[in-house]
This record gives C-alpha cells, structure tokens and sequence, in this order.
C-alpha cells in the first residue's frame, strides 16, 4: 500500500483537513489498517495534532474551496460565537467517534496491540468524548468499553498509556449505564488499585484516576461495590495522608477527588454506616478544622460538612408526639384529607419518626423539600391551569336566593327602608362585643394623662391578673420577671397592691389602650384557656424612626453554626441536654432550676413555643408547636425570655422549621421587645440577632408529617443576641405580633374617630368554632341629607370588599389592614372623598381562633381555610362559609363587588405585590391553544397594581402574576373571580422581610411601611375611581391602557410566573443539599455562597422549592 498523501498543502482548511484524514482513516479501516499500523498511528497524530492547535483564521475557512459547513462554522467565528471546539464539533458531526472506535477495536485484535497506536486513539478519544453526547452508548454498543478497560488492567505500571485510558474512562463512566456495566467488569476495585496508596508521584494520573472513580461511584450499585470492599477506611486513610502531607496545598483536586468519591459513597445506607463506622465524623471534622484558617481550602470544607451532615445520625424531634399540645375536638372530622388521617390514627403510634428514620435511597435521588407545592418541582408550569371552562369566569352563585337572603341584614345601606335605616341605625353598633368593648372605654375615660407621651408613667395594676395566676412586678433595685409555677409562688411577696411602670403612649398610639386591652382580653377564648397577657400587646408598639437594614450576612456564618451542631456527635459530653421549658408538662411547664439558665413563656394569645432545651451553657433548642389539630406548619413564634445575663451572646435554634429556603437567609431578622427599653420610654418591636441563617438539620422529620415521604429532614433557623439590660424581659416573634384582642381593641378606637358624616357600622358575621366572633364592618361616607336622590346615589355606590389574616402567621396582614381602616376614618378630604366613592366591606381577620391559639396557618379545624372557598362547611369553616355567602348574595342582588382584595403575609419574596386572575396570560404561560374569543379580555385587572406600583414606594409591579393555577382554584381569589364574577379580585402580598427596590431598598419593613401600604391602596381606589366613573367605556380602557404602558396588548408588561420566588437558591454548599450528589451544585468556594442578591441571579428557582402562597 503506498503511503497516502498527508494533507498539508498551503490553502487547505484545516477542517477539510480533518475531513479528509478522517476518510483516510475510514478507507484503512479493516485489514489494511492492520496491515499497515504505522499509517493509521500517523494518521490519528495527524488528526490529534490539528485539533489540539490554535483556531485558523476567518481568511482561511473563507476561502473558495470552503465546504457550506466550513463557511457556517466561519460565520460563527467572525461572530465569536464560538472560539474551541469546533473542530471536534465536525469531527464528530461527521461520524468520526464511530471510526475511531471501530479502529480501536481493530487494533485491539493485534497482539500485542501497537501501544503508540492505542496512545494516539486513546487521546484522541479524551478529546472527544466530552464534545459527543452519545460518546457512552456508542462506545458500549461498538464494544470499545472492554477494549480501553483491558488495555487498563495490562498496563497498570505503564502511566504514559494509562492516563489516556483513565481520561477515556472518566468520560465512559459519565454514562449511568456504563458505569454499572463498568462495575460489573471489575473496574471499581481496579480504580482503588491505581489510586492508593499515598504516594507524591504521578499526581495527574490520580487526578484523573479520582475523578472517573467519582464518576462510577455516583452508580449506587457500584457504591455498594465499595463498601463491600472495605473500601471507605481505604479512602478516609488516603485523606488523611493527603490532607497532612500536602502542607503547601498544591494537591488540593486530588484531596477534593477524594472527598467526592466519599460523599458519592454516603448517598447509599450502607456507606454512611461504613462511613461512621471508620471513624469518619472525627477525621473530617479534625482535618476540617485545621483547613478553616486557609480560605482558599473551603471547598474542601464545604465537600466535608456536606458529608458529616449527611451521615449525622438522623434524631428524634424531642417530643411525644409532633401533634400539637393543645387538642380541640371538631364537632365532625372530615371524611378525607390530612385531618381525618390524624384522627384516624391509632393510639399508641410514634409519629415523631419513622421505624427506620434513615431512608435507603430517598435523600440520594431527590432533594427536593417543600410541603405544599413539591408536586411543581418537575415542571415550573404543571400548575397551570390549562381547562379553558375553568379559566373562563362564570358567576355561579351556587346557593338559591332564598337562603342566601338571610344575609340582607348585613346590607342596611341597600335595603328599602334605607331613609329610615340610615339615621336610625347607622350610629348604632351592630356587634355585642363592640358594646363591651365601649363599656369599658366609658369606664377609663376618667383617668386623666399628663406629661409627654412617652417619658410619664402611671402606676397601675399588672396586666397578668386575669385569672388569678401569679403576679409580675417590678422589684427595688431591678425587675423580677419570669412566671412562677408550684409551692414558690405562694411564697412570693406579692400582693394586689403589684404595680407596674407603664409608658404612657397614648398621644403616638391614639388607637392603644393598656386597660382596653386587658378588657378585651378577657372576652377572648383560646384553646388552652390563656390567662396572660404579653407585655408587647399591653404596652403597645411604637414604630421606631430609625431605619432597619437588611443583615449583611457573615461569611461562613452557616458553616460555623453547623460546625457547632457536628461537634454535638464529635464531643457529646458537652451538651447538656436539659429541658428548661416543655408544654407538654402542662401543670408546670416552666422547669425551675438554680438560675443558670433562661426562663421561657409562650402561654399567652398568640404565643407559640412548644420546647426549650439548653444543649450548652449559652445555647437553646426551640421547639414550635404545631397548629392545632394539625401534625405540622411550624413557622410562627412568639415567647417570652427572662433570666439573661448582660454581655453574654445566646445562641437559640429553631429546630422543626419545614420549609426548605427562608428570607432568614436574606436578610431578614427575628424581632425583640424589651420590657426594660419600654418602661423607659422606647416600647417598641426592633429588628435583632446575628449569626442568622436557615439550614437543614439531623432531626428526622417522620412521613407521617411528610406527606408519606420519607428520608425528610426538618431545618434550623438559628440566630445569636446579646442582651442589653439585667433583669429585663424580652419577647422574640417571627413578625409584629397582632393579636385578635388587638384588633377588637382597635375597633372600639376606631369607633371614637367616628364623626355625623361617617357611616360606620360593625356586624358579627359569625362565631368561630372556638366561640370568638368573627367582626364585620361597613364603612362609606354619610348621604348628603335623606332626599331620593342623596340616597340614591348612597345605594348606588359601588363596594369595595376586603379581607385579611386567613393565614394567623401572616401577621403582617393585619398591620397593612389597620392602615385601610385608619385612613378610611380619617378626617382628610382624600378619606372623604374614598368613603364618598364606595360603600367597604370588611372583614378584617378571617381566622381568629388561629391567631388567638397562636397557629401559623390553620384553624381550629386544623385546615388552611383559603383553600376552603369552593366549598366551605358551615360547621368547619364558619368565617369562610358567611363571607363567601355574602359575596353571593351580592352577586345575586347585581351587586357585586367591583374589587376583591384579600390581604397577606410573603415568606419567601421581598416588596409588596399582587396575585391576580387573567385568561389570557394563563393561557399565554401554559401555550395552550385557544380561539380568540376566548381572549377577549379587558385590561382592567392590570390597573389596581399598575396605580399601586406608581405611588406606593413597597409595590413591586414586576412581582406581580396574574396565572391561574389548579392548586390554588379553592383561594378566595380564584373563587370570587370565577365564581362571583369579579375581575378584580386580588391576593395582595406584603413582604415579612424587606424591600429590593424603590425608596425602601436594602431595608427591613416595619409597622409604619405596611400601615403606609394599607393607605395607599386606598389611594389607588380613589385613582380607580376616577378611571371606572368614566361613562364613556373606550375612554376607561384607553385610560387603563396608559397606566398599564401599553397600547394594545399587555405582552410588553409580562405577567411574572406566579411560583417563581425573588431570590436565588442560596449557594453555600453546606446549606440544604446535605443529601444531594449533584456534583455540579457545589461552588468552588464558599464566597460564591455569600454574595446573594445580585439581579442576574433573581430568576433562578430555589431549591426546587418554588413556593407561593395565597
């Protein structure tokens, strides 16, 4: 055979090139190859050589004897679309990989095999792979899997022609097929043959070696391969040897291979036994330990606390049961859902955790947490609803007419007899518990106020004498705080004469009365029969005028608080475990002991802690209570600390959080109230903590509670105080508290600023199953006199209804509430004009008995009732049950609300927005097919927000999403917009958190920002007024159109998808994916973690935990 023409003539492409040394190489393909194996070397030489130079130039490929795929590949490079790869792109576009392989085979037939030849394939083949997707199967079907793995097991010792081989293999072992193939060939233990032991040289080799065992042990059979081996305390050993030899860190990849072949080894069972058992917590959290002062190590550290934390030992949550502490019996269980279960339960069951709390291989495949909305991980859109006859708005009152007219008495304002009506009985309260509450308003008037608002104080009586239980008071040279249970307090010199410093707030809270309070108080029923009153909800709250940042977050922070719970295992005779709190003790939950320790108290309305354990000398467990008739929704907080020591740093961990990501992660703190700074004048909830951050933990989290998942963990929101002040008392809440006995205190306020030209009216619209009452209230402007025409145009006035607090956590719902209401009894002619323009009706707390009980999401019936809208019980869900049959009747009687608006709390997104409800977007995100009249659609929903994100500095339009989806079709939003007919039905969204944009950006929201917010949509309805009053209807759209920025279509303001959330998954390696073995998913180094809200990043999903709540 003569000896081919190498193709190197001046002009020639090198592409071309490629191509025609790779025909040359498909002709010799066969025996002439095997005839001639000096040829095919130089030939592969050849090929390798030109794909490993430079780029050519545009010139070159431009030329006349351009192929059409050179000259596209040309046009890419003018571009610098690409600049590598391009020619293994047309090799392997070319068929190039198959003749490779089939070469490689041939060859192999020779024996010996020509070792230069099998080098130059082999490296050939490393360059390839990566850039050929289906590199695996053919290499598997072709058969060249056996040829490169016994050129391996033949030349152990030759490292020239083993790399190449390894490079090939890392790229075979990619394939999850082949590495199981490649397991059962033996390679696994032929991999720990040329890996150890310790030694210096040939350190590319082990790199490459350590990165294909990485590879093959992310197959769970081959990992179990290498337990089986006893191969865990080979690599622990190899670690160790690395990680003290290696004292100038220039082999740090080979120390990071190896602690990913153990983390691909932990993802089984069995390797995490193997793992424990070889001493593994220890040697990573020592040789940890000693890298932390070397930052360029952390990936090292990052890759070895993801290990311990997934082989920490899962624990028990400490508690009997994850049921709540307090039980109420429901008149009836629901046939199904997660109640019935509950009750369904046999006596005796462990709930806590499952019989065996270590799931095989759940936590390996999926790492996805989330409690309501895990069903949306796979697909962003599955949600959507895509059933047109759903989408299209159709009132359906549902109920006949007859029985809904027993709600005409709620609807004074539109009866008949209105001129009679209107000035008898518009003065007159409608609520029995509004005339305790003016009773005993009548009753303080007597005290008279002097000073300045905040620096006097009076003496009166303490506030916790409401049930005779034991007196608070404050002693000669400091406070003595703190509930006392047992024979002490008997002894306990305290008398009826106990007085307490109060500041008198009553010029900066005109709406706050201590005494009021406590009478409100009284007329309140909750579960465990409270007889406390929290000192914040006694005092009040004053908004302080200093601005609260976001927390700049500490880097490492999390790394080092999960140190702290490793050492936990490493050192267990440091903890002491020792329960100084416990509800489930109720004769006495507060655990006495000799003063080292902090006293905690959550048995008031609202308060929620379940638990306290000291676990060190400055650091607590907490444990949250379920809500009632429920086994989960642990978010909600609110206790009571006592007994500090001043300059000491606490640390307290919330450990039976559920959710997977927290804006705690973000920015946002926990908030304090001091007794101390209150009586000396600052009676005020303040951002505080440090150290915050959000994690997985080791405590088990049973399926039971999971929704039958198991393997689930719970997370830990950690954060760190020093107290200012001995001997104060200091209250901790996940937001601003708003108890129920608040509200009805603010309504008997609200009733005072009442003037002859406002009509307000206050209705019990329900009981609760709890025996509260659910208050209702009608606000609008006085008719001008009783002639037909001034109360024609009364009746005529359009309604606006609103709602709030259906979710008792959220309570800054309620805060943003209060700002409606006070506006819409102001005295300014803004509020005037409002009242003037719209007839309200309110219904500002939906849930009492959720936030008298302190539950986070549910009621008494232990159900979220804004998923109860399509089809409330009467008995179950009363609240929901009557205003959604006052919303019918309205429908009925043509007078349907022109805006719906239900207000709430965000946990996971900063700023305030809204959820709406549109045909056409929905359609537009799920690409369903649709005729055009189904789109026709007016563009008045868009003009609420639209109005809000111009004047209210909090809104956030971008945020807002305007999708229907399947899970949420039972809200109060869905409902009243498809069945009540209302276009403009609205959830509003309030941040706990902060705001990333407009004038509040970088700051934590307050109480003053969400009352300013509850104003401001009243602002907006005033502006909407002016828009729907227009007769002329093209004139409204047009109007709409221009606020909306758009003429004709609303594409160019598109909707956000509704389950996206504003921040990134956060990026510290250690943080939730202590369970994943996605590789890819770990930073290089922890700083990338740390820089966490940068605007490229806002798109991206958080850890597949794509939350939303209505």
């Amino acid at each position: 055979m003569n000896k081919p023409k190498m193709a190197t003539e001046k002009g020639v492409p090198s592409n071309s090139r490629v191509l025609m040394l790779l025909g040359q190489l498909e002709r010799m393909n066969g025996e002439a190859m095997v005839r001639d194996v000096e040829m095919a070397r130089q030939v592969t030489t050849k090929i390798l050589h030109l794909i490993q130079t430079q780029e050519k130039s545009g010139k070159e490929v431009m030329s006349k004897s351009s192929s059409g795929m050179e000259v596209i590949l040309a046009s890419l490079e003018v571009s610098s679309l690409i600049r590598r790869g391009r020619r293994v792109g047309v090799f392997v576009s070319k068929g190039g990989t198959g003749i490779l392989f089939q070469i490689l085979i041939t060859a192999s037939k020779d024996l010996p095999p020509s070792e230069e030849l099998m080098l130059q394939l082999h490296s050939l083949l490393a360059k390839v792979g990566p850039k050929d997707r289906k590199f695996g199967v053919k290499a598997r079907l072709s058969g060249a899997l056996n040829v490169t793995i016994n050129l391996m097991k033949q030349n152990l010792q030759n490292t020239k022609l083993l790399l190449p081989c390894l490079q090939v293999l890392r790229v075979f072992s990619t394939n999850s097929v082949n590495a199981i193939s490649l397991g059962k060939n033996g390679v696994v233990e032929l991999m720990f043959k040329i890996v150890g032991p310790y030694c210096k040289k040939n350190t590319s080799l082990l790199k490459v070696a350590l990165d294909a065992l990485g590879a093959l042990l992310k197959s769970k059979t081959n990992a179990r391969r290498a337990v089986d081996g006893g191969h865990v305390p080979v690599l622990l050993s190899l670690y160790l040897d690395w990680h003290r030899n290696d004292t100038r860190h220039r082999h740090m990849l080979i120390r990071k291979g190896l602690l990913v072949c153990l983390r691909n080894i932990t993802n089984i069972k069995l390797g995490r036994k193997a793992f424990i058992e070889a001493d593994g917590m220890r040697i990573l959290y020592n040789s940890s330990t000693e890298c932390l002062p070397v930052r360029t190590l952390d990936p090292l550290v990052n890759t070895s606390s993801l290990i311990m934390r997934k082989c920490f030992p899962k624990n028990r949550l400490p508690l009997p049961t994850i049921k709540s502490t307090f039980h109420y019996q429901l008149p009836h269980v629901p046939a199904v859902g997660p109640v019935a279960q509950l009750y369904s339960q046999p006596p005796g069951v462990d709930d806590v955790v499952d019989e065996s709390d270590d799931n095989e291989e759940a936590e390996a495949d999926s790492d996805t947490e989330n409690e309501e909305d895990e069903k949306d991980h796979h697909s962003a859109n599955d949600d959507i609803e895509t059933d047109l006859n759903k989408l299209h708005p159709k009132k359906s009152p549902g109920r006949p007419f007859e029985e809904l007219r027993v709600y005409e008495r709620f609807f004074l304002e539109l009866s008949e007899d209105f001129q009679v009506s209107v000035f008898s009985h518009a003065l007159e309260c409608a609520s029995l518990e509004e005339d305790r509450a003016l009773n005993a308003e009548e009753g303080l008037k007597g005290v008279k106020q002097e000073g300045s608002p905040v620096n006097a104080t009076r003496h009166i009586q303490s506030p916790l004498l409401l049930g005779g239980i034991t007196t608070r008071r404050v002693g000669g040279g400091g406070s003595n705080w703190g509930s006392d249970c047992g024979s002490e307090g008997a002894e306990d010199e305290v008398g009826e004469g106990a007085v307490l410093e109060v500041p008198d707030t009553a010029l900066l809270l005109p709406l706050h009365d201590p005494d009021l309070y406590v009478e409100m108080v009284k007329g309140t029923h909750s579960v465990p029969q409270y007889a406390e009153v929290a000192y914040p909800d006694y005092f009040g709250h004053v908004a302080p005028t200093f601005r609260e940042p976001l927390l700049e977050r500490v880097y490492g922070v999390q790394r080092s608080k999960i140190f702290q719970d490793i050492e936990r295992l490493i050192h267990p005779n440091d903890i002491l475990d020792k329960v100084v709190y416990d509800l489930d003790i109720p004769s006495c939950p507060v655990i006495e002991d000799n003063g080292e320790s902090l006293k905690f108290n959550s048995q008031f309305e609202s308060g929620n802690l379940r638990k306290a354990v000291q676990v060190r000398k400055y650091e607590y467990d907490l444990v949250l209570n379920s809500d009632i008739n429920s086994n989960h929704y642990h978010q909600w907080f609110y206790f009571e600390v006592s007994g500090m020591r001043v300059g000491t740093t606490y640390r307290f961990n919330l450990i039976n959080c559920e959710k997977s990501n927290s804006q705690f992660n973000y920015g946002m703190q926990v908030l304090m109230y001091s007794v101390q700074e209150a009586i000396s004048g600052r009676p005020r909830w303040v951002r505080t903590g440090t150290d915050i951050c959000y994690y997985k933990n080791h405590f088990a989290r049973s399926s039971i509670a999971a929704g039958g998942q198991k393997g689930k963990s719970y997370y830990t929101m950690t954060f760190s105080k020093n107290f200012s002040h001995k001997d104060d008392v200091c209250y901790f809440a996940y937001h601003y508290p708003y108890t129920y006995s608040t509200l009805k205190m603010h309504l008997s306020k609200l009733e005072a600023l009442r003037t002859p030209q406002i009509y307000l009216r206050q209705d019990i619209l329900c009981e609760t199953l709890g025996g509260n009452s659910c208050p209702l209230l009608t606000i609008t402007a006085m008719p001008e006199s009783n002639s037909n025409d001034h109360i024609c145009q009364f009746r005529n006035r359009p309604l606006i209804f609103l709602s709030a607090r259906v979710h008792p956590g959220e309570t800054n719902a309620s805060w943003v509430m209060k700002g409606t209401l006070e506006f819409l009894m102001g005295t300014s002619p803004l509020a005037a004009s409002l009242r003037e323009a719209y007839i309200f009706k309110i219904v500002p707390m939906l849930n009492p008995d959720g936030v008298v009980n302190g539950n986070h999401r549910c009621s008494l019936s232990g159900e979220d009732l804004n998923r109860q809208w399509q089809n409330p019980s009467p008995e179950l869900h009363p609240t929901i049950y009557h205003t959604k049959s006052l919303l019918q009747y309205l429908a009925h009687i043509q007078k349907a609300p022109l805006v719906f608006c239900d207000y709430h709390g965000h946990s996971r997104k900063k700023n305030v927005f809204m959820y709406g409800c549109s045909v056409k977007e929905t359609v537009w995100q799920s690409n369903i097919s649709a005729t055009s009249s189904y789109l026709q659609e007016d563009l008045g929903y868009r003009a609420l927000p639209k109005i809000l994100s111009q004047i209210a500095p909090a809104f956030s339009m971008a945020s807002c999403s305007f999708v229907v989806e399947r899970s949420k079709e039972s809200t109060a939003r869905v409902v009243v917009w498809r069945e009540i007919g209302v276009q403009r039905s609205y959830t509003m969204e309030s941040t706990l958190c902060g705001c990333d944009q407009g004038k509040y950006k970088g700051l934590q929201i307050g109480t003053r920002e969400l009352e300013e917010m509850g104003a401001q949509f009243c602002m907006a309805l005033l502006r909407l007024k002016r828009l729907t009053g227009l007769r002329n209807h093209q004139h409204l759209l047009d109007l709409e159109s221009d606020i909306i920025g758009t003429q004709t279509k609303v594409a160019s303001c598109p909707t956000t998808y509704v389950m996206e959330e504003d921040e990134p998954s956060f990026l510290e390696a250690i943080d939730y994916s202590a369970e994943s073995n996605d590789e890819d998913a770990e930073p290089e180094n922890e700083h990338a973690g740390e820089v966490h809200e940068h605007p490229e990043h806002l798109d991206q999903l958080s850890d597949s935990d794509t939350n939303h709540r209505d």
